[in-house]
């Protein structure tokens, strides 16, 4: 099993012709993903990467049945991207873009919590894996592997980086996902937590932070509930104080926010927090040791 996304999952790309979605498109056709559709205004009627191309996403939808979406629509008009894609019916969407104004990302949570029958994951992240079965997004298909461990993460880079460690450890994953490092993200970690937590087929999670906001803490109030070990790692415990770097959501706020808060969180409630990106695969393997579960 997984989450979110699978080999029955049919995608339909927002913004397809362009050279990003292009490009990233055809990593996707290539590693196996189920790419049905893409839509570029003023070019429905035609083929891209042998993919047909539709003008509207509801035309895409009821030509093809596609059931998710990624965008990789240019900022300004991202959002309504992402509002045609629910009025569309499509219960999963997936945007690549960053720079979207904070505005438009309130407008669109707002409006998709509001109606409730559409998860949006980022914007501003790397998309989602299901490795042998479905990719949507731009991470690079080849460092994963399947295996039991399902990751959760802020920051692309290090996803790869940490991937990449415990594929060459031999743990491979269920499903990995970038929420994204935006101020409002369509996802979040608690939430992510707890589709593992009730997926059989995880037995373990890795979870990647970063300095800023609270999603962290928060997340790990829930880790202590639950039945599954929890491996995180958080950047930034080396930044200087006061210093705004990483993501636009890397921001900082009295006691809250900082690296050493959320390691402390993290630790509270029963998770092992790593130093070192290359410690994860070695405390992934003590945990499922511990819990008699292969790898």
């Amino acid at each position: 099993m997984a989450i979110l996304v699978d080999k029955s999952t049919k995608v339909v790309v927002c913004g397809m012709t362009g050279r990003e979605g292009s490009f990233h498109t055809g990593q996707m056709i290539e590693y196996g993903t189920q790419v049905v559709a893409g839509v570029t205004p003023g070019k429905g009627g035609t083929d891209h990467l042998g993919v047909p191309v539709f003008n509207t996403v509801k035309e895409a939808v009821v030509a093809t049945g596609a059931n998710a979406a990624l965008i990789f629509v240019p900022a300004p008009y991202a959002a309504d991207s992402v509002l045609e894609c629910e009025a569309a019916g499509i219960p999963f969407v997936t945007l690549i873009t960053e720079g979207v104004p904070t505005l438009d990302m309130l407008r669109v949570a707002n409006r998709l919590k509001a109606n409730g029958t559409t998860r949006l994951l980022g914007g501003n992240c790397a998309g989602i894996i299901t490795p042998g079965e479905c990719k949507m997004g731009i991470m690079p298909g080849h460092i994963f592997s399947q295996g039991p461990i399902g990751m959760v993460s802020r920051s692309g880079t290090l996803t790869y980086e940490i991937v990449w460690e415990l594929t060459r450890a031999g743990l491979g994953q269920t499903t990995c996902v970038g929420i994204g490092g935006d101020p409002i993200p369509g996802t979040r970690f608690i939430e992510v937590l707890e589709m593992f937590e009730n997926d059989p087929a995880t037995k373990a999670v890795v979870m990647v932070g970063e300095i800023g906001g609270t999603d962290e803490e928060t997340a790990a109030a829930y880790i202590s509930k639950m039945t599954k070990p929890v491996v995180a790692f958080i950047s930034g415990r080396t930044a200087p104080p006061g210093k705004r770097m990483g993501h636009a959501g890397a921001i900082v706020s009295g006691n809250l926010g900082t690296a050493q808060s959320k390691v402390d969180a993290l630790l509270a409630n029963g998770a092992l927090v790593a130093d070192k990106t290359s410690d994860v695969p070695g405390l992934i393997q003590s945990v499922m040791s511990k819990i008699g579960a292969g790898v």
